[in-house]
């Protein structure tokens, strides 16, 4: 059985700009095994968004091949792709993304919603998860009334609920205080646990610590680097 949930080879990108092209990545070889709790860092641009844009399948790399749980994902169409995003992979984005016109709980129920799980069940679970990011008194709130911390943890305990299999998650403490800080990267550590892999971006050089390892991105290489 592979126990790598995901290998890069020879993964290159390129930006065409006015005044030439910008090289982001040239030839990254990599392998990532199911259950590594992994922080991603390196200096502002050096193009850690972009990894995990490449590597959940939102934006394509240059050349080289992904593949993702054995499957070479170059052979597959745009929609097969989406496919295996929406059942493998969740996403916690630096902006949010939440959905203004849906409370709180409607927000975290929404990919089980999406996937027709049973709708009480699906508010069941949203508690469940609310709980853990503390915010259950706030289940009825729209995120224009929460606070910026209060909607990252919405967008973090969103991407918990689906149960995926890889977590990619881009400073997803960064709007929050160090205590719960230290909550949500407790929730990680017990996804680890559950052989959940995760990928995190991150400036904390705390939480980076605390990592299985960290792959420092700089100069358009991913190395990685053992504390």
């Amino acid at each position: 059985m592979n126990k790598n949930i995901l290998e890069l080879k020879k993964i290159k990108k390129n930006f065409h700009h006015r005044n030439g092209i910008i090289e982001i990545f040239n030839n990254i070889d990599l392998k990532i095994k199911k259950g590594d709790l992994i922080a991603l860092v390196g200096p502002s641009g050096s193009g850690k968004s972009t990894f995990l844009n490449i590597i959940s399948f939102l934006d394509k790399s240059t050349s080289g091949s992904i593949f993702f749980k054995g499957k070479n994902m170059k052979l597959l169409n745009e929609f097969q792709k989406n496919e295996v995003r929406k059942k493998n992979i969740s996403m916690i984005f630096q902006d949010n993304n939440l959905l203004s016109d849906f409370t709180v709980l409607e927000n975290i129920a929404m990919p089980l919603i999406i996937k027709n799980e049973n709708l009480k069940i699906s508010h069941e679970k949203a508690k469940d998860i609310l709980n853990v990011v503390k915010l259950f008194n706030r289940q009825e709130h729209f995120p224009d009334e929460l606070s910026g911390g209060e909607q990252q943890r919405v967008a973090i305990a969103r991407s918990l609920i689906s149960d995926t299999d890889l977590i990619l998650a881009d400073e997803p403490t960064g709007n929050l205080d160090h205590k719960t800080s230290q909550e949500i990267f407790s929730y990680f550590l017990k996804l680890k646990k559950l052989k959940k892999t995760i990928i995190f971006a991150t400036h904390n050089r705390d939480l980076a610590k605390k990592a299985d390892y960290k792959l420092s991105i700089s100069n358009g290489n991913i190395k990685r680097v053992n504390d």
